[in-house]
Protein backbone atom coordinates (compact mmCIF):
# COMPACT_ATOMS: atom_id res chain seq x y z
CA UNK A 1 0.00 0.00 0.00
CA UNK A 2 1.29 3.59 -0.68
CA UNK A 3 2.30 6.24 1.65
CA UNK A 4 0.17 9.08 1.21
CA UNK A 5 2.74 11.88 1.83
CA UNK A 6 0.80 15.57 3.37
CA UNK A 7 1.36 18.35 1.29
CA UNK A 8 -0.72 20.37 3.82
CA UNK A 9 -1.76 19.90 7.46
CA UNK A 10 -4.03 22.03 9.53
CA UNK A 11 -4.40 22.01 13.35
CA UNK A 12 -6.97 23.86 15.19
CA UNK A 13 -7.87 26.29 12.70
CA UNK A 14 -10.68 28.78 13.41
CA UNK A 15 -11.66 32.16 12.34
CA UNK A 16 -13.27 34.86 14.62
CA UNK A 17 -14.07 38.15 12.49
CA UNK A 18 -14.90 41.11 14.80
CA UNK A 19 -17.02 43.68 14.64
CA UNK A 20 -17.77 46.96 16.84
CA UNK A 21 -20.54 44.92 19.21
CA UNK A 22 -19.66 41.24 18.44
CA UNK A 23 -17.39 38.25 16.79
CA UNK A 24 -18.57 36.45 14.18
CA UNK A 25 -16.85 32.48 14.50
CA UNK A 26 -16.64 30.81 10.98
CA UNK A 27 -14.30 28.44 11.67
CA UNK A 28 -14.16 26.46 14.37
CA UNK A 29 -11.10 24.63 15.35
CA UNK A 30 -10.33 22.56 11.94
CA UNK A 31 -8.04 19.79 11.72
CA UNK A 32 -6.96 17.93 8.66
CA UNK A 33 -4.01 16.87 6.56
CA UNK A 34 -4.12 17.02 2.35
CA UNK A 35 -2.24 14.34 0.72
CA UNK A 36 0.45 15.09 -2.40
CA UNK A 37 -1.58 15.07 -5.69
CA UNK A 38 -5.06 14.07 -3.85
CA UNK A 39 -8.22 15.44 -5.21
CA UNK A 40 -9.92 16.69 -2.05
CA UNK A 41 -13.86 18.05 -1.92
CA UNK A 42 -14.87 20.67 1.10
CA UNK A 43 -18.35 19.79 1.37
CA UNK A 44 -20.97 22.00 3.21
CA UNK A 45 -23.92 24.19 3.32
CA UNK A 46 -23.97 28.24 1.73
CA UNK A 47 -21.91 30.84 4.21
CA UNK A 48 -20.35 28.01 6.09
CA UNK A 49 -16.74 29.20 5.87
CA UNK A 50 -15.61 26.67 2.92
CA UNK A 51 -14.60 30.20 0.95
CA UNK A 52 -12.87 32.02 3.94
CA UNK A 53 -10.75 28.48 4.53
CA UNK A 54 -9.26 28.48 1.29
CA UNK A 55 -8.65 32.77 1.57
CA UNK A 56 -6.41 31.61 3.97
CA UNK A 57 -4.87 28.57 2.57
CA UNK A 58 -4.33 31.13 -0.43
CA UNK A 59 -2.60 33.40 2.19
CA UNK A 60 -5.23 36.03 1.21
CA UNK A 61 -5.96 36.50 5.05
CA UNK A 62 -5.01 34.98 8.38
CA UNK A 63 -6.44 32.84 10.22
CA UNK A 64 -7.50 33.99 14.31
CA UNK A 65 -5.11 30.54 15.81
CA UNK A 66 -4.06 27.29 15.09
CA UNK A 67 -1.41 26.66 12.60
CA UNK A 68 -1.37 24.98 8.68
CA UNK A 69 2.14 23.81 7.17
CA UNK A 70 3.14 23.15 3.73
CA UNK A 71 5.96 20.51 3.04
CA UNK A 72 8.32 22.97 1.36
CA UNK A 73 6.79 25.98 3.04
CA UNK A 74 3.93 28.17 3.23
CA UNK A 75 3.30 29.78 -0.46
CA UNK A 76 3.12 33.56 -0.90
CA UNK A 77 0.27 35.59 -1.76
CA UNK A 78 -0.71 34.93 -5.45
CA UNK A 79 1.63 31.76 -6.05
CA UNK A 80 -1.23 28.96 -5.45
CA UNK A 81 -3.59 28.67 -8.72
CA UNK A 82 -7.13 29.60 -7.79
CA UNK A 83 -10.54 29.12 -9.80
CA UNK A 84 -13.27 30.57 -8.94
CA UNK A 85 -16.92 30.46 -9.64
CA UNK A 86 -17.54 34.01 -10.91
CA UNK A 87 -14.74 33.70 -14.37
CA UNK A 88 -12.67 36.34 -12.77
CA UNK A 89 -11.00 36.56 -16.35
CA UNK A 90 -9.71 40.07 -17.75
CA UNK A 91 -12.42 40.59 -19.91
CA UNK A 92 -10.16 43.03 -22.25
CA UNK A 93 -7.29 40.12 -22.58
CA UNK A 94 -7.22 37.10 -25.06
CA UNK A 95 -7.45 33.59 -23.67
CA UNK A 96 -3.80 33.69 -24.34
CA UNK A 97 -3.38 37.03 -22.37
CA UNK A 98 -5.15 35.67 -19.46
CA UNK A 99 -3.61 32.36 -19.02
CA UNK A 100 0.42 33.97 -19.68
CA UNK A 101 -0.49 36.54 -16.40
CA UNK A 102 0.61 34.64 -13.99
CA UNK A 103 4.26 34.10 -15.20
CA UNK A 104 3.53 37.32 -16.81
CA UNK A 105 3.72 38.90 -13.51
CA UNK A 106 6.64 36.82 -12.64
CA UNK A 107 8.78 38.52 -15.00
CA UNK A 108 8.71 35.08 -16.88
CA UNK A 109 10.26 35.71 -20.59
CA UNK A 110 7.40 36.57 -22.95
CA UNK A 111 8.41 33.61 -25.42
CA UNK A 112 8.97 30.67 -22.35
CA UNK A 113 5.76 32.00 -21.01
CA UNK A 114 3.21 31.96 -23.81
CA UNK A 115 4.60 28.34 -24.83
CA UNK A 116 3.99 27.31 -21.34
CA UNK A 117 0.43 28.73 -21.38
CA UNK A 118 -0.24 27.22 -25.20
CA UNK A 119 0.74 23.88 -23.27
CA UNK A 120 -2.39 24.71 -20.47
CA UNK A 121 -4.35 26.14 -23.46
CA UNK A 122 -4.14 22.69 -25.44
CA UNK A 123 -4.57 20.48 -22.21
CA UNK A 124 -7.99 22.22 -21.36
CA UNK A 125 -9.07 21.57 -24.99
CA UNK A 126 -9.08 25.21 -26.42
CA UNK A 127 -6.28 24.93 -28.90
CA UNK A 128 -7.62 27.61 -32.04
CA UNK A 129 -9.39 29.78 -29.36
CA UNK A 130 -6.10 31.71 -28.30
CA UNK A 131 -7.05 34.81 -29.22
CA UNK A 132 -10.39 34.79 -28.50
CA UNK A 133 -11.50 37.08 -25.55
CA UNK A 134 -13.93 36.45 -22.98
CA UNK A 135 -17.28 37.75 -23.93
CA UNK A 136 -16.74 34.92 -26.71
CA UNK A 137 -16.59 32.70 -25.27
CA UNK A 138 -19.23 29.83 -23.46
CA UNK A 139 -19.36 29.77 -19.76
CA UNK A 140 -17.95 26.38 -19.77
CA UNK A 141 -15.39 27.39 -22.08
CA UNK A 142 -14.80 30.42 -19.48
CA UNK A 143 -14.02 28.25 -17.18
CA UNK A 144 -12.00 25.96 -18.49
CA UNK A 145 -9.49 29.63 -19.07
CA UNK A 146 -9.96 29.56 -15.49
CA UNK A 147 -8.07 26.12 -15.03
CA UNK A 148 -5.62 26.70 -17.74
CA UNK A 149 -4.55 29.77 -15.79
CA UNK A 150 -4.36 28.51 -12.74
CA UNK A 151 -2.22 25.13 -13.88
CA UNK A 152 0.22 28.18 -15.54
CA UNK A 153 0.88 29.24 -12.49
CA UNK A 154 3.00 26.13 -11.89
CA UNK A 155 1.92 25.72 -8.59
CA UNK A 156 1.13 21.92 -7.58
CA UNK A 157 -1.48 22.84 -5.38
CA UNK A 158 -4.76 24.34 -6.89
CA UNK A 159 -7.90 25.31 -5.00
CA UNK A 160 -11.42 25.48 -7.01
CA UNK A 161 -14.23 27.29 -5.07
CA UNK A 162 -17.28 26.18 -6.48
CA UNK A 163 -16.19 26.75 -10.38
CA UNK A 164 -18.70 25.10 -11.80
CA UNK A 165 -21.85 26.80 -9.74
CA UNK A 166 -23.12 29.12 -12.06
CA UNK A 167 -23.00 26.74 -15.21
CA UNK A 168 -26.30 25.01 -16.34
CA UNK A 169 -26.64 21.53 -15.38
CA UNK A 170 -25.56 19.75 -18.71
CA UNK A 171 -22.40 22.07 -18.67
CA UNK A 172 -21.61 21.20 -15.01
CA UNK A 173 -21.75 17.63 -15.71
CA UNK A 174 -19.16 18.53 -18.97
CA UNK A 175 -16.81 20.41 -16.89
CA UNK A 176 -16.84 18.06 -13.95
CA UNK A 177 -15.60 15.40 -16.24
CA UNK A 178 -13.00 17.95 -18.17
CA UNK A 179 -11.51 18.64 -14.70
CA UNK A 180 -10.95 14.79 -14.10
CA UNK A 181 -9.44 14.14 -17.26
CA UNK A 182 -7.09 17.30 -16.77
CA UNK A 183 -6.25 16.28 -13.39
CA UNK A 184 -5.32 12.73 -14.18
CA UNK A 185 -3.00 13.85 -17.04
CA UNK A 186 -1.48 16.56 -15.31
CA UNK A 187 -1.63 15.19 -10.99
CA UNK A 188 -1.94 18.28 -8.91
CA UNK A 189 -3.07 18.67 -5.53
CA UNK A 190 -6.65 19.84 -5.82
CA UNK A 191 -9.24 21.63 -2.96
CA UNK A 192 -12.02 21.81 -4.37
CA UNK A 193 -15.12 23.66 -2.81
CA UNK A 194 -18.70 22.60 -3.26
CA UNK A 195 -22.20 22.79 -1.48
CA UNK A 196 -23.57 19.57 -4.06
CA UNK A 197 -23.52 16.35 -2.74
CA UNK A 198 -23.32 14.14 -6.26
CA UNK A 199 -20.59 16.58 -7.69
CA UNK A 200 -18.63 16.15 -4.26
CA UNK A 201 -19.00 12.30 -5.14
CA UNK A 202 -18.01 12.34 -8.60
CA UNK A 203 -14.69 14.10 -8.37
CA UNK A 204 -13.50 13.51 -4.71
CA UNK A 205 -10.98 10.99 -3.52
CA UNK A 206 -11.96 12.18 -0.27
CA UNK A 207 -15.28 13.97 1.52
CA UNK A 208 -14.79 16.43 4.67
CA UNK A 209 -18.19 17.51 5.00
CA UNK A 210 -18.49 20.48 6.93
CA UNK A 211 -21.38 22.11 9.18
CA UNK A 212 -23.33 25.12 9.25
CA UNK A 213 -21.18 27.70 10.41
CA UNK A 214 -19.19 28.19 12.48
CA UNK A 215 -17.74 25.58 10.22
CA UNK A 216 -16.55 22.44 11.73
CA UNK A 217 -15.95 18.55 10.33
CA UNK A 218 -18.45 16.40 10.98
CA UNK A 219 -17.38 13.41 8.96
CA UNK A 220 -14.69 12.57 6.61
CA UNK A 221 -15.52 9.81 3.76
CA UNK A 222 -12.84 7.86 1.47
CA UNK A 223 -14.49 7.52 -1.31
CA UNK A 224 -13.98 4.25 -2.68
CA UNK A 225 -15.58 4.36 -6.15
CA UNK A 226 -13.28 3.60 -9.29
CA UNK A 227 -13.44 6.14 -11.99
CA UNK A 228 -15.27 7.31 -14.36
CA UNK A 229 -18.00 7.37 -12.07
CA UNK A 230 -22.10 6.79 -12.42
CA UNK A 231 -24.31 9.18 -10.84
CA UNK A 232 -26.95 6.07 -11.07
CA UNK A 233 -24.71 3.49 -10.09
CA UNK A 234 -25.62 1.79 -6.90
CA UNK A 235 -22.48 2.29 -5.09
CA UNK A 236 -22.70 5.75 -6.05
CA UNK A 237 -26.33 6.52 -4.87
CA UNK A 238 -25.06 4.84 -1.44
CA UNK A 239 -22.96 7.04 -0.87
CA UNK A 240 -24.99 10.06 -1.60
CA UNK A 241 -27.42 8.79 0.85
CA UNK A 242 -25.54 8.11 3.51
CA UNK A 243 -23.57 11.82 2.95
CA UNK A 244 -27.01 13.05 2.76
CA UNK A 245 -28.48 11.85 6.32
CA UNK A 246 -25.26 13.39 7.85
CA UNK A 247 -25.31 16.93 5.95
CA UNK A 248 -27.25 20.39 6.77
CA UNK A 249 -27.65 21.09 3.53
CA UNK A 250 -30.89 21.36 1.85
CA UNK A 251 -31.35 18.48 -0.30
Amino acid sequence: MAVLKNKIELKNVSKVYETRDKQVEVLNNLSFEVHENEFLVLLGPGRCGKTVLLNILANLEKQTSGTIEFAGGRPKMGDLGMVFQKYALFPWKTVMGNVEMSQKLKGVDKKVRQEKAQEYINLVGLKGFENSLPKQLSGGMKQRVGIARAYASESDILLLDEPFGALDAQTRYQMEDEIIKIWEKNKKTIIFVTNNVEEALYLGDRILLLSSRPAEIKKEYVVDLPRPRSYTDKAFLEYRNEIVDNTDLDI
